[in-house]
């Protein structure tokens, strides 16, 4: 089918203004947050009803045309990055909260609503969202869930998966499905865990019940720092082992704390080569005695000077640093390259000694700012990309860094998604029986691969191309596959 002839297609059914089409309409939907990966859509489709959605999935499916899901656009691994020869869908105007069920602790919305403003709308019942990613005053709650997006307190309050009761959901031919519902748990399959950091494959998000929890009576950050980053990672390790649970525990490396000073001045401290920023809520009773274990803990670990918030300012200043790490990276370097790989806490030490020398052996820098806690890494690479070669040596480099983590037992990511950026290293992790299930379960929800095609699950010819292969007592899978 020609692009002419679903462009027509969408015009004649669908309100006007919601299709988009000339080139300076397309260009701000090139990228998402990668803006590394660029590529002009065919035709953007901004629809305001579920029925219009609809119309737009039942018009694809007919005419087998591919379809890329947008929420804000700040995804960090090319999710959405568009297609050359698909429908872009933008979810943006689906922006309302429908309503906040107090008693039950639970409200619905549509996908483009923000993550904060959740928070602001329910902040008057003493209740919040839990799930807190850095891109929060703009990164979709749809968006959220399609990432399985975390945030700085995701240690103590879980994930999007964790904090998510039911979806509305359209397969690609316009059918409605609901997944959960009213109560906790519902029989069958779990189709919502399944749902969640899907990535845009299965189906398109329209509505999603969040979890709420009550605010705590108090909250107090212990800033704690470091003369080595190996010191600071062990003070994490320490405070895990000592049985309390954070409702945050974040690290910052000296590059992102002297990056951090100079955007927004929060008061870190600059002789520090490493600090911990560990928050601690609850009741004000409970607060002031794990603050007092933690200090002991980071003081074991080897801290060198330790702060304690004193009042509410001061506690969201300490955080306003951390969230506003990544667009501080702006004033070391033109670019940066930001990854996201999990791996067990006792590894830390050695994870970031071997990404340091990684660095040095590439004549990359690297600023490193996570969450400790859950060994949730996200090293910052920074280079050039005017540079002839850099942006291909950042993407070695990133991969070596990913297949670390899974070397001593982590994962290629933990909240920003495979999407395009990280798909040559699912062959690492994966083997050809586990990517083939993850396609079989593709294809029983879009049997002709249209949603999100591309990204996410490699095909064995990929991971043949990428030498990732496996090789069983001689014997190479597949054979048939040309090998390069």
């Amino acid at each position: 089918m020609s692009s002419k002839t679903i462009i027509d297609s969408l015009l004649q059914q669908l309100p006007r203004g919601c299709v988009l089409t000339q080139p300076e309409e397309l260009r701000p939907y090139e990228c998402d947050g990668l803006s590394a990966y660029r590529q002009l859509p065919m035709v953007v489709v901004i629809p305001d009803t579920v029925e219009q959605v609809q119309t737009i999935l039942r018009l694809c499916s007919e005419h087998k045309v591919p379809v890329v899901a947008r929420g804000s656009g700040t995804g960090l691994s090319g999710g959405a990055l568009p297609l050359e020869n698909g429908v872009l869908l933008s979810m943006a105007k689906f922006n309302c909260i429908l309503d906040v069920d107090v008693p039950n602790r639970v409200a619905r919305v549509q996908p483009g609503v923000t993550n904060l403003s959740i928070s602001n709308a329910v902040a008057e019942h003493g209740l919040y969202y839990a799930p807190d990613p850095s891109s929060q005053i703009a990164c979709s709650i749809g968006g959220n869930v399609a990432e399985n997006a975390g945030g700085v307190h995701c240690l103590k309050y879980g994930l999007t998966t964790h904090n998510i009761q039911a979806l509305q959901v359209l397969s690609i031919d316009g059918e409605q499905l609901t997944l959960g519902g009213s109560s906790l748990d519902s029989p069958g399959y779990d189709l919502l865990a399944l749902m969640t950091g899907s990535e845009g494959l299965l189906g398109i998000i329209t509505e999603i019940t969040v979890k709420l929890l009550p605010s705590p009576d108090t909250a107090q950050v212990v800033m704690a720092a470091f003369d080595s980053v190996d010191a600071a990672g062990a003070g994490v390790t320490a405070v895990i082992a000592s049985g309390i649970i954070p409702a945050g525990l974040e690290l910052l490396d000296k590059p992102a704390i002297d990056a951090v000073e100079k955007f927004i001045h929060t008061g870190y401290p600059q002789d520090a080569a490493a600090i911990l920023l560990c928050e601690l809520d609850g009741t004000r009773a409970d607060v002031t005695a794990q603050i007092k274990r933690v200090k002991r803990v980071f003081s074991d670990a080897g801290a060198i000077d330790q702060q304690v918030s004193r009042d509410e300012a001061e506690r969201q200043r300490f955080w306003a640093g951390r969230k506003a790490a990544f667009p501080a990276m702006g004033r070391l370097s033109p670019d940066y390259y930001c990854m996201d790989g999990t791996i067990p806490r006792k590894h830390l030490a050695h994870v970031l000694s071997e990404i340091s020398r990684m660095s040095a052996d590439y004549g990359l820098p690297i600023c490193n700012v996570f969450h400790a806690g859950d060994g949730n890494l996200h090293p910052l690479i920074l280079y050039d990309a005017n540079k002839a070669g850099e942006l291909e040596r950042t993407e070695e480099l990133g991969g070596k860094i990913l297949e670390l983590c899974v070397a001593v037992g982590g994962t290629i990511t933990g909240e920003h998604g495979v999407g395009l950026e990280k798909i040559n290293q699912m062959c690492v992790q994966y083997n050809s029986a586990e990517l083939q299930q993850f396609h079989d379960i593709k294809a029983a929800f879009d049997r002709d691969g249209l949603l999100n095609p591309g990204k996410a699950i490699p095909t064995l010819n990929r991971c043949a191309e990428f030498g990732a292969m496996h090789v069983h007592h001689g014997e190479l899978a597949h054979p048939e596959l040309e090998r390069f």
